[in-house]
C-alpha cells in the first residue's frame, strides 16, 4: 500500500493556480496583506530585532528578502526572521481542530522559495493553500498536544511540501523532504506552558526554516527517512494516537483509523470538509491567544452595561482548551512577559472591561505589573463547562458572568467572535488592521503600495517589491 507521505506528495504535485477557486485566491491576498501586517507591528519587538540580525548576518543575493530591508539572505534565514516577526504578536491567523495552529506561520516559507525560484506571485498563492491544506488537514487528523508535542510539529511536514512544490521536486524527492523535515522537527509543547518566553514566536519559524532546508536538500538528492508516519518509530507510533489519514481538498473521502476516531475532543471538525482549508481559518480581531477572542469579544459588550460601576467578580465558564492553555497555569495569572500574558484569558479580559479594547500596547511590561489590572484579575475564575466543551471546536465558545458590586448580574455567550470562519471580518477591516499595524512602522505611501500588491498578487511576476521596502525609523 501506498504510504502517507507517497499521498501527500502526490496531492501536492497535483495541484496548481488555475484549480483554485475565486475565493480562495481571494483568501490568500487576504492572508498576506495580514501577515504582512503583524510582521510590521513586531518589526521593532526583541524577537523581531533578534531574528533579523541573524538573517542578516548572512549575505545570499540570490535567495529571500528580510522583510522591511533590502537585504537578500539564505531562505531559510528568511523564513525564519519573516516567520518570528509574522508570528509575535500572537496576532496571524488561526485554525483550531485536535490541534490548535496558526496557518499564516507557513507563509513566510512560501516567500522565500517564491523569490529563490523566481516564481510568481501565482505560484506564491498555490504554495501557500497547500501549506495551509496540509497543516490544517492533519490537525484534523490527530492531536500533538494531548501528547505533550507542539502544534508546530505539524508545520516542518506544510512547508517542506510546500517549498517541494515551488522547487518543482517529484514524488519521490517530496516523499524525501518530508522525511527529513518529519524525523528532526519534533518539538515540546515546553514553549507554551508556564512563562511564555520569546521563542514562542519562533517556534514555528524555526520549524518552517528546517522544512524549506528539508525540501533544498531532497532537491540536491538527499534521502530521507522511510515510512515517517507508518514506521515503527513514525508518527504514528510515537508522536500520536495510532494511524490516520486526512481528507485533503478535491479528494475522496477515506475512513478514519478506528483506533483514531473521536481523536482528543471528538469526531475531526472538518473531515467531510471538500474545500480548501485557508477558507475554514480565522483572521484574528485583536492581538491574543485565540482560544480569549470570544472572551474578549463578550467583555466588550458588558462593558457597555457595567458603565463604570464596580466589578465585585468575573466568571469565565469555558472549554477545556482554553481552561488547559490559557486558563490554568499559575503563571496566567502573575504574567511577567508579553507573551504570558497574552496567553491569559484572564489578564485579556481585564484589559478589555478595563480600557475598552486589547491592542498591541495592552502588553507592556508596564501594564501588566499595574496593580489596576491584576486586582481585577483576582476577582476572575476560569472553569471548564461540558456544555461550552461540546461547542468547541466549531466555535470558541465562552461565558462571561459578571456581578458588580451594586448586586447587578451580567452575563454574555459568545461562540463566533469577530474574525471568526462564521463571523468573518470584511476586506476593509482587513485593511484597517494592516493599517494600525504599520503606523509608525512604514509610511502611509509605502502602506499603501503594500495594500496594492497584495490585492493584485496574481499579476505579480517577482513578489519582491511585496516585501522589500524601507521601514521608519531604523
Amino acid at each position: 500500500m501506498a504510504t502517507l507521505a507517497s499521498k501527500l506528495a502526490n496531492w501536492t504535485l497535483a495541484q496548481s493556480y488555475e484549480k483554485l477557486p475565486a475565493e480562495t485566491v481571494h483568501e490568500v491576498k487576504r492572508r498576506v496583506l495580514d501577515s504582512i501586517g503583524c510582521a510590521l507591528g513586531a518589526y521593532h519587538s526583541p524577537p523581531g530585532k533578534i531574528a533579523r540580525a541573524k538573517a542578516m548576518s548572512i549575505n545570499d543575493t540570490h535567495a529571500g528578502t528580510v522583510l522591511g530591508t533590502k537585504h537578500s539572505t539564505s531562505p531559510e534565514l528568511a523564513t525564519f526572521a519573516n516567520g518570528a516577526m509574522v508570528r509575535y504578536l500572537d496576532f496571524n491567523d488561526t485554525y483550531l481542530s485536535l490541534e490548535p495552529a496558526h496557518p499564516s506561520d507557513n507563509i513566510p516559507a512560501a516567500w522565500a522559495v517564491t523569490e529563490v525560484t523566481g516564481k510568481t506571485g501565482k505560484d506564491l498563492i498555490t504554495a501557500s493553500v497547500v501549506g495551509y491544506e496540509i497543516q490544517c488537514r492533519l490537525c484534523d487528523a490527530a492531536s500533538l498536544r494531548k501528547h505533550g508535542w507542539d502544534h508546530v510539529y505539524y508545520g516542518a511536514l506544510s512547508t517542506a511540501l510546500l517549498s517541494g512544490w515551488l522547487w518543482g521536486l517529484d514524488a519521490e524527492q517530496l516523499e524525501h523532504a518530508l522525511g527529513l523535515a518529519g524525523v528532526c522537527n519534533i518539538p515540546t509543547r515546553q514553549t507554551r506552558t508556564g512563562q511564555i518566553s520569546m521563542w514562542k514566536a519562533c517556534a514555528f519559524s524555526n520549524a518552517g526554516r528546517n522544512g524549506v532546508f528539508a525540501a533544498d536538500l531532497a532537491r540536491r538528492g538527499m534521502t530521507g527517512p522511510n515510512e515517517i508516519f507508518e514506521g515503527p518509530k513514525g508518527i504514528f507510533n510515537m508522536l500520536v494516537d495510532g494511524p490516520f489519514e486526512p481528507k485533503l481538498a478535491n479528494t475522496p473521502a477515506r475512513a478514519v483509523d478506528p483506533r483514531h476516531a473521536g481523536g482528543y475532543m471528538g469526531e475531526p471538525v472538518n473531515i467531510d470538509y471538500d474545500g480548501y482549508m485557508i477558507d475554514k481559518t480565522y483572521i484574528k480581531f485583536w492581538p491574543a491567544e485565540y482560544h480569549s477572542q470570544s472572551a474578549i469579544d463578550a467583555a466588550l459588550q458588558l462593558r457597555k452595561e457595567i458603565n463604570g460601576r464596580e466589578i465585585k467578580s468575573i466568571e469565565i465558564g469555558s472549554f477545556e482548551a482554553a481552561v488547559s492553555i490559557i486558563g490554568s497555569e499559575p503563571e496566567k495569572w502573575r504574567p511577567t512577559s508579553r507573551e504570558t500574558a497574552d496567553h491569559s484569558m484572564g489578564y485579556c479580559v481585564a484589559c478589555a472591561l478595563i480600557d475598552g479594547d486589547v491592542t498591541r500596547e495592552s502588553f507592556t511590561d508596564e501594564k501588566i505589573r499595574d496593580e489596576k489590572y491584576l486586582s481585577l484579575l483576582d476577582k476572575t475564575k476560569i472553569y471548564e463547562e461540558d456544555e461550552l466543551n461540546a461547542g468547541y471546536p466549531k466555535g470558541i465558545p465562552n461565558h462571561l458572568k459578571i456581578e458588580l458590586a451594586d448586586g447587578t448580574k451580567l452575563d454574555k455567550r459568545v461562540d463566533f467572535p469577530r474574525g471568526h470562519a462564521g463571523n468573518p471580518m470584511t476586506d476593509d477591516e482587513v485593511v484597517d488592521k494592516f493599517m494600525r499595524n504599520a503606523a509608525g512602522v512604514v509610511s502611509d505611501e509605502t502602506a499603501k503600495k503594500i495594500i496594492d500588491l497584495s490585492w493584485r498578487l496574481d499579476e505579480l511576476d517577482s513578489i519582491t517589491p511585496l516585501l522589500s521596502f524601507e521601514v521608519l525609523g531604523k
